[in-house]
């Protein structure tokens, strides 16, 4: 006998949502002008701009989906249809509605749609309602619906009933995000991954901690290292995906999101024709994928103009959050992860819930049947032939039924031929037995009765199993969800953290400086004067008087910066490399002092003194040293002075590098009649420690990423890439490569030996070879593999001793091997294509080099193929 007392008799839960109470009432006319936009603001706030928390929607969302459930067949409905359907329960007009329908269905999660629904990613709308259909989504059916758990209310005209929030059992506020404005404040949340957020409720309810951050269908590049949790005041930026087709062509292939392509184009247009960004034109060839091709003018840097581009238009955008949702009626500002813990703990109640109600439906179909069970056995329907009237069959049957039952109220204990009921015999029950056909009783089958009663007997146990042990369950239940709909749901938006790109450095020449030096004058518009060089409209300018002063003034069409311009050149903040070498005269002591100094930061327009401050000081040599350099001069003393050497050489190297206000070492105290230069000088601050950053892309000198070694302008850098190509560039702190291509990187040694494995497309062997390069041509790629379409790199290294693990299958089982690459093979040209190792694909390479950290993969050590 199944045993009832362990049944549960669970209260209903609780669930976190809001509860909107509707009351009529009369206003008067002074009244609702005091009370106006307090009204006006809770109205927009609770019934238009902000979601539930409940469910995750706003009020139309929630109509738009009860209206599909409510009209749910399994077909398509015409989207008119479905607007004029919903109008009953919101009370604005269809145009919104329709709004709110189109941005449902291309979100691709809740409606499953049909017909011309128009493009996010281009910005087209959809076609006329009339012409386009939907349906619920079998993911929606699953997660959104149950009318036994859902609490109601009156629609705005009274004629009908609405949720007052859907049973959402997912949390769809995250999955779909929203923004909205309302009175006062407004609401974004961005996006995130489906997939991500059931993993992250499963690791809430086990216990454990998750991050959770924003995926956009879009794609893109997502820095999140501000995003604190979709806050208030968090926020994130998001990078387009260009890549470098080839010298002349850049191709654009995910789009930030809420940015269209055409969106796109008109900044990217309008940075060009600002002279912000050099290119020749902008082709939009998106179809089922997007792609932007844009042409750059002959000589530009591909480089530079990416970063241009995320400078200067929109393919790179920063995007507050804001987390406001409705909880209780009231607006409250959380995190992604309170909100993430509100929806799996409500998600658990109503499992908890819908268990329940199973619970009380099975013990309701056991009851009814053991009673049918006991009446047609026990033959108790004949021994209502003899009675006369309705009450007199009520009374029979209910003492027929005594003998044989005990039910809670009866204190005794059972005994053997009874049966146990959970609850009181009612009248209705004794009715429905009165109801039974002749038919069913003459065809009555004893076996399978009992039959049935052990089933339910034991889905009542499991049910109350699963009750019991709710938070399993509910885990359980988020993993069926992740089975069933998570394939296809993978992360889009590639998180990695994003560099400042400073506009100065990536904006492109769109002016020229010239200066007149006697008369003091700079700017764009002295195109009778001397030219001095390119620049953009947004540099600043430096400038050096004879007078021993400096300035930096912000490029203009003419500005006057004083007479006797002896240095004029665009100025770096920050430039640590830039030395000025200088000596002057102090115009106190007639003594020559020189001093070296940097100037990395300054207050524009304001003038430094780099002398003793005497109004007689004045410069008698002045040099600017991109990189630290150190030249020799020669100095000639006036000839009627005393000094014993009127000619010698004076070495800059030997003084130190200091800050501007230094007043610097005495040359002489002799009156110098001439200073030249006599030798020009090294670097004398060292090569930059440069790091390669493979997150994106680029070099840096704060040390993140792979340690390349000290480098300095000019110096030559080697980069080999997956399809089996390398090439040589000058270094340049700017210069940035395609993480995704790139595979090694290390600056350029004439005498290093390359070690490669490979596969060889047109023969299908596994080959090893190593070769010197012997190409000097720089910025140009060259294959060091055949370049057959199946032909694929495995491994490049320039270890001296080059060792790997490698497998493959033979006869369906995994084979491992340790080569050792200077062994196998001997060094032959770059063209070569080297030595077997096996007739057929890898699998698997694993460096296994003694001294790992002289190798200079970026790619990782293990490097695995498919079949």
């Amino acid at each position: 006998m199944f045993n009832f007392a362990a049944v549960s008799t669970m209260k209903k839960p609780k669930l976190i949502q809001q509860e909107i109470h509707v009351e009529d009432h009369i206003v008067t006319l002074d009244g609702m002008y005091q009370d106006y936009f307090l009204d006006y603001a809770s109205y927009v706030i609770l019934e238009r701009a902000v979601p539930a928390i409940a469910d995750g929607l706003k009020p139309v969302q929630r109509r738009i989906l009860h209206s599909m459930f409510e009209k749910e067949d399994g077909r398509y409905h015409k989207v008119a249809n479905l607007i004029g359907h919903t109008m009953q329960y919101h009370p604005h007009g269809d145009a919104a509605i329709g709004d709110a329908l189109v941005n449902l269905g291309q979100k691709d999660l809740m409606i499953d749609t049909q017909g011309n629904w128009g493009d996010y990613r281009t910005g087209d709308s959809a076609a006329a309602p009339r012409y386009i259909e939907a349906r619920l989504t079998k993911f929606a059916l699953e997660v959104a619906f149950n009318k036994q758990t859902t609490e109601w209310q009156m629609s705005y005209d009274g004629r009908n009933k609405e949720p007052i929030s859907l049973p959402m059992k997912f949390p769809l506020l995250l999955a779909q995000g929203v923004e909205g404005i309302a009175v006062g404040l407004a609401t974004r949340i961005l996006p995130h991954n489906f997939n991500e957020l059931i993993k992250a409720s499963i690791n809430y309810l086990k216990g454990t901690k998750s991050k959770i951050y924003p995926d956009f269908e879009t794609g893109g590049i997502l820095d999140v290292s501000e995003y604190d949790q979709g806050r208030r005041g968090g926020k994130v930026k998001v990078r387009a995906l260009i890549e470098i087709e080839d010298k002349k062509t850049l191709v654009i292939k995910e789009l930030p999101y809420s940015i269209t392509t055409s969106n796109l184009i008109d900044s990217i247009v309008k940075a060009s024709e600002k002279g912000k960004i050099k290119i020749k034109q902008v082709n939009d060839n998106t179809a089922k994928d997007v792609e932007i091709k844009v042409e750059l003018l002959p000589g530009v840097s591909p480089e530079v103009t990416i970063d241009a581009l995320y400078a200067f238009t929109n393919c790179e955008i920063s995007i507050s959050t804001n987390a406001c949702v409705i909880v209780d009626n009231k607006p409250l500002f959380l995190s992604v992860q309170d909100i993430l813990r509100i929806s799996t703990e409500n998600t658990k109640a109503l499992l908890g819930l819908e268990l329940q109600i199973k619970i009380d439906e099975l013990l309701e179909k056991w009851h009814i049947t053991s009673l049918e069970k006991i009446f047609i056995e026990k033959r108790i329907y004949r021994d209502i032939e003899e009675c006369i009237n309705w009450e007199q069959v009520v009374e029979t049957i209910d003492q027929g039924l005594k003998k044989y039952i005990i039910t809670p109220s009866d204190k005794t204990k059972s005994r053997e031929g009874k049966v146990r009921l959970n609850r009181e015999i009612t009248h209705e029950d004794i009715t429905a037995l009165t109801e039974i056909k002749i038919k069913r009783i003459s065809k009555y089958n004893k076996f399978q009765t009992e039959e049935n009663l052990k089933k339910l007997e034991a889905e009542l146990k499991e049910t109350q199993k699963h009750l019991d042990q709710l938070n399993d369950f509910t885990i359980q239940y988020y993993e069926n969800l992740y089975n069933k709909f998570g394939s296809g749901k993978e992360r889009k938006t590639r998180i990695s953290e994003i560099e400042v790109v400073q506009a100065v450095q990536v904006m492109a020449n769109n002016s020229k400086l010239y200066v007149n030096r006697e008369d003091g004058f700079i700017g764009y518009g002295l195109k009778k004067d001397e030219f001095v060089k390119d620049c953009s409209e947004i540099d600043d300018i430096i400038v050096f008087r004879a007078d021993a002063k400096m300035l930096v003034s912000r490029i203009a069409e003419k500005t006057f910066v004083g007479k006797d311009i002896v240095h004029v050149d665009v100025w770096r903040k920050a430039d640590e490399r830039t030395t000025y070498n200088m000596i002057y005269i102090d115009g106190s002591t007639g003594k020559a002092m020189a001093k070296r100094f940097n100037v990395t930061g300054i207050t524009r327009d304001k003038e430094y003194d780099l002398s003793k401050g005497h109004p007689k000081s004045k410069t008698v040599y002045f040099s600017a040293n991109p990189e630290g350099e150190a030249e020799i001069i020669n100095i000639q003393l006036s000839s009627g002075c005393t000094a014993r050497i009127k000619n010698f050489d004076f070495d800059f190297s030997d003084l130190e590098v200091k800050g501007r206000s230094s007043l610097g070492n005495i040359v002489t105290k002799y009156p110098i009649r001439k200073a030249i230069l006599k030798e020009k000088g090294k670097s004398t601050i060292g090569a930059q420690q440069v790091w390669y950053d493979s997150n994106t892309g680029r070099f840096n000198l704060e040390g993140r990423g792979k340690f390349l070694g000290g480098l300095n302008r000019g110096e030559k850098i080697i980069a080999g890439f997956k399809n089996g190509t390398y090439e040589i560039t000058e270094y340049d702190i700017n210069n940035r490569f395609s993480y995704d291509e790139l595979v090694f990187i290390d600056k350029f040694d004439e005498n290093d030996i390359f070690s490669v494995v490979y596969f060889e497309g047109e023969k299908k062997w596994s080959m090893a070879k190593r070769f010197k390069i012997e190409t000097s041509s720089l910025n140009q790629r060259f294959s060091f593999i055949s370049e057959h379409k199946d032909s694929k790199l495995y491994f490049i290294s320039n270890h001296k001793n080059p060792e790997v693990l490698f497998s493959y299958k033979q006869k369906k089982e995994k084979v491992e091997e340790i080569l050792t690459i200077n062994e196998f093979v001997d060094v032959k040209g770059w063209k070569a294509i080297g030595n077997k190792i096996e007739a057929l694909p890898l699998i698997q390479v694993i460096d296994q080099s003694i001294e790992p950290d002289k190798k200079k993969l970026t790619i990782g050590d293990t490097i695995e193929f498919d079949d």
